[in-house]
């Protein structure tokens, strides 16, 4: 990421953002004028425009129309309103797939997928690439220089993945880069099973469908090129905006935990971290697992503010059956995002489109028109934002981590393992539950982190790890660190091949146990656990045959095969190598959970955690359903529950959406939000 650009390129003078994605060329241009009056009465000073325009834009190869969009980046400048211009990549004209059908992907199974909807190219395609980089640089010498143009956004939601020979040739290259020859990739690919070793680097291919498990280790390679394809075409169009429009910050828009694509690596290629989140409302975990999704992006910015590029102010067209947002949720879900460090909220889209295959997806216009309640929560909240302008740019300071790296989802969630119940993202969310109901503000960061500026690390799942990781984990412990360890975790090396002897292999030491067998449980079947203290809990799915070495034995098992044997072990480690008594930075304490508890029981386990790295929550007395997180000076209070609470406050505040002030509590209805600023 770039130091002279980021979010404050676009804050400055404008305070946080609000907006959406603009798709005029789905109007007559007498609805423009409306749509910029509209816009200005609820407050919105950022508008994405072009993302699905490329047939508009370049009716047929090298044939530009861009007349209607001089007009509209001219009416937003007139307006005041910010543009984020679009590259229209995502979507190619049916000209492109028509004339060069190679353009299109291939699926596993060897199958075309044709144009007709939207994604429909392969990234390692030449000609795809030569197209897509001629029309991002035909925009960028029409509009460098525009007073409305403030952001480049790079394609949309990257994640197209192709099989086609184009990208099997591509693959090759890209294994010749990381191995070399053909002896080291059979090596790390451990082709002496089932006889697959390569004798030609044209008998190497991308895993298609086969007729059973194909090689963990291929398909790993495979992920790690996929992404490296579609972050290669990201880099190539950023250059190309980026030589004409230095000045301008250049982003592209992530989805959360997808899977695709291995955000780490994008984030530190673009100038603002944006993201496409879409809360299911029927999920009573959804106000958590958008936390943790904001908190990732946080994370992703290096802790600095990111940009909230889509959400729905209601129901989304794409699900089954889908439930609409009771009125303040789209408040409730914004503010959220604020209090989490985005320093923009935009949403799918401004105006509900009359046809196409997003015509019943809620927009900031909904069909009904601008005189209706939707509008006008839009309109309300648009206005609040404005005082909240201050917040640009503040931190959200947190002194817990959690570990979460792309290549260990992939590598933990292929076929031929003990269990396909242990999910890299849901294992990652029922730690991240407990702290998240106590207040505590926690930073998502990779494997490969500095860890130094945290109290308590907490790594739900590690399946694959480096030895560089590993050792910088223990270091940490012996640092006077932390440290909690989830199950399945040391258990392969970068290459997917499993590390021998007791588990977790690269942390056994500073964990103080060993583990000699994995044991799923039966799915019908509890397993029933006892901490030390004699409370009873229970886990789900998973068990570890484990032995304590050194570490003091929190929890055990209390039936079957395992019964008396450690559940859950705590470490206190000593100095590292080469170090006697005292002459360490201190002594930390690695933690380590051999099973799948309950919540209650991984409630239990924070607790105990929290305090022995000495970190509180925000609010010491957090009623149930109310989420308490600081950003900079300001404490916010977002109740997500279905009734009325009081929450009590440790020094009198200001209320800076309401102005009203509170001495020693403040009541919350439900979906209600208060900012907290101390008075002083």
């Amino acid at each position: 990421m770039t130091e002279r650009l980021g979010m404050h390129t676009l804050t400055e003078g404008r305070g946080l953002l609000f907006g959406g994605d603009y798709n005029p060329e789905q109007w007559p241009e007498k609805v423009w004028a409306e749509d910029a009056e509209l816009m200005r009465a609820a407050g919105v000073n950022l508008v994405t425009v072009g993302v699905f325009s490329w047939a508009r834009l370049e009716p047929e190869p090298g044939k530009h129309d861009f007349g209607w969009l001089d007009r509209v980046l001219d009416l937003m400048a007139a307006n005041g309103i910010a543009v984020d211009l679009a590259t229209p990549t995502a979507s190619p004209p049916p000209w492109l797939g028509h004339r060069w059908p190679e353009t299109l992907p291939v699926d596993e199974g060897g199958h075309r997928l044709w144009y007709g909807s939207r994604n429909q190219f392969c990234p390692s395609s030449p000609v795809y690439r030569e197209r897509a980089l001629a029309i991002a640089g035909a925009l960028a010498d029409r509009y460098a220089g525009h007073p409305a143009l403030a952001l480049w956004h790079v394609g949309n939601e990257l994640g197209e993945v192709c099989h086609c020979d184009v990208s099997a040739e591509a693959f090759r290259g890209w294994l010749r880069a990381r191995y070399g020859d053909l002896g080291t990739l059979n090596e790390a690919w451990g082709t002496t099973f089932w006889s697959q070793g390569y004798g030609d680097w044209a008998e190497v291919l991308p895993p298609r469908r086969a007729p059973y498990i194909v090689n963990p280790s291929q398909r790993l390679d495979w992920w790690r090129f996929s992404s490296d394809a579609l972050l290669g075409h990201f880099r190539a169009e950023r250059d190309v905006l980026r030589a004409r429009t230095p000045d301008v910050p250049v982003t592209t828009n992530f989805m959360g935990f997808f899977k695709r694509a291995d955000y780490w690596s994008f984030a530190a290629e673009e100038d603002v971290v944006a993201n496409d989140w879409y809360p299911e409302p029927g999920d009573p975990l959804s106000p958590a697992r958008t936390a943790l999704t904001h908190d990732l992006m946080r994370g992703l910015a290096g802790g600095r503010p990111w940009l909230l590029m889509e959400q729905s102010t209601s129901a989304v067209n794409w699900r089954p059956h889908n439930l609409p947002k009771p009125p303040g949720q789209l408040r409730l879900e914004s503010l959220q995002a604020v209090a989490r460090g985005a320093d923009g909220l935009c949403y799918f889209q401004w105006r509900a489109s009359r046809f196409g295959a997003e015509r019943f997806h809620a927009a900031m216009v909904p069909h009904a028109g601008a005189d209706t309640r939707l509008h006008a929560e839009v309109r309300a909240h648009g206005q609040e934002l404005r005082g909240l302008a201050a917040l640009a740019g503040e931190p959200v300071p947190a002194r817990v981590a959690m570990v979460f790296g792309w290549e260990n989802w992939w590598a933990l969630e292929e076929r031929g393992r003990p269990s396909d119940r242990l999910n890299a993202v849901d294992q990652l969310l029922a730690y991240y539950v407990p702290f998240f109901e106590r207040g505590v503000s926690v930073d998502v960061v990779p494997p490969s982190a500095d860890l130094s500026s945290y109290a308590l690390v907490v790594v739900p799942n590690l399946f694959l790890v480096a030895d560089g990781d590993a050792e910088a984990l223990s270091a940490y412990v012996r640092g006077g660190g932390v440290l909690v360890v989830g199950p399945f975790s040391g258990v392969v090396d970068p290459r997917g091949h499993v590390r021998t002897g007791p588990f977790p292999a690269p942390l056994r030491e500073v964990l103080g146990a060993s583990g000699e067998e994995w044991l799923p449980a039966p799915d019908d079947r509890p397993v029933r656990c006892r901490w030390s203290g004699g409370a009873e809990f229970t886990a789900s799915t998973w068990t570890e045959l484990l032995r304590a070495e050194g570490a003091e034995v929190v929890a055990e098992f209390t039936e079957g095969d395992l019964a008396g044997r450690p559940a859950v072990t705590r470490h206190r480690a000593g100095p590292g190598p080469g170090e006697g008594p005292g002459e360490g930075p201190g002594e930390g304490v690695a933690w380590y959970v051999g099973t799948m508890p309950e919540p209650a029981a991984l409630g239990a386990l924070a607790a105990r955690v929290l305090a022995d790295a000495g970190v509180e929550g925000a609010v010491p007395e957090l009623p149930p359903g109310v989420e308490a997180v600081r950003r900079g000076e300001v404490l916010f209070l977002l109740n997500h529950g279905a009734t009325t609470v009081r929450v009590p406050l440790q020094e009198a505040a200001e209320d800076l959406l309401t102005a009203a002030p509170a001495q020693d509590a403040v009541t919350l209805a439900p979906r209600a939000v208060a900012a907290l600023r101390r008075l002083p």
